[in-house]
């Protein structure tokens, strides 16, 4: 099933994303459902083409924890080493945005980079101290994302909160997918100026994951509570590359759909 949190004409609302993703958005509607996606989904059987609404972040999580090196061949392109056990940094709830949504670049920064990531989004009643099997039944289902850092301020402040929680450095969507296994999926980012014009920047799969998703969660959990709603990013394969004024950037996560955002340069 496809969750996606949607703006329509008459406010805003969760729904169930139908149809065949490879038909294209404009085979897709999204059915309305009743209050929150966690639980029993009752349809309120009001309907919309996909096409008419805004899509949303799929969730407002209290906090988005992140795993730093969990790809190999990305630390190795940082001349960093693999971490014995996950590395975490959390990103500001401020910093998420949801599809088609402007990736701002901040007048403080001369290297943005784009960080392609599967998202693990937390489901009731929530995470702490649990085992990996608990850590999975934990897991209400999983999106794109986008860890949208800046690069040069990492270096020099010597820690990440400044580089990684910019508003706008969090892309997450197109909607959250459940009941799927992330195993072994392929991770896509292509940057580019028009939509005939995208180059691959970063092609991984989740199986080359240093520490995989029950692992991640359960780590978290201890130290810290995951509520519903919570967003764990698991990492980027390697190939970040800058991002410039003008660009789009589409993150694609296989069977999770593409999260696409243009970037456009802040004023001093």
């Amino acid at each position: 099933m496809r969750i996606a949190r949607f703006a329509h004409g008459k406010g805003m609302s969760f729904g169930v994303v139908e149809g065949e993703l490879a038909a294209g958005p404009q085979g897709l509607t999204v059915a309305e459902i009743e209050g929150l996606p966690f639980g029993e989904v009752r349809l309120t059987g009001t309907r919309w083409a996909l096409a008419d609404v805004r899509l949303l972040s799929p969730i407002l999580p209290s906090k988005v924890v992140c795993v730093g090196r969990n790809y190999a061949e990305h630390a190795a392109e940082h001349a960093a080493e693999v971490p014995t056990e996950p590395l975490l940094f959390l990103k500001p709830s401020t910093s998420v945005i949801g599809p088609r949504d402007a990736i701002r670049l901040p007048a403080q920064s001369r290297q943005v980079e784009h960080e392609a990531e599967l998202a693990v989004v937390i489901g009731p009643p929530g995470a702490r101290r649990v085992d990996r099997a608990a850590a999975q039944q934990a897991i209400f289902g999983y999106a794109c994302a986008n860890d949208v850092t800046a690069r040069d301020l990492q270096r020099s402040d010597g820690q990440w909160t400044r580089a990684k929680g910019f508003d706008s450095f969090c892309p997450i969507g197109p909607w959250i997918t459940t009941g799927i296994d992330v195993g072994d999926l392929e991770v896509r980012c292509e940057v580019g100026r028009k939509p005939d014009e995208m180059e691959v920047r970063q092609l991984g799969r989740t199986k080359d994951m240093v520490f995989d998703v029950p692992t991640l969660v359960s780590y978290i959990s201890h130290v810290m509570t995951l509520l519903p709603g919570d967003v764990v990013l698991t990492g980027t394969p390697a190939g970040v590359s800058p991002l410039l004024d003008g660009d789009t950037v589409s993150v694609r996560v296989e069977g999770l759909g593409e999260l696409s955002n243009p970037v456009v340069a802040l004023e001093s």
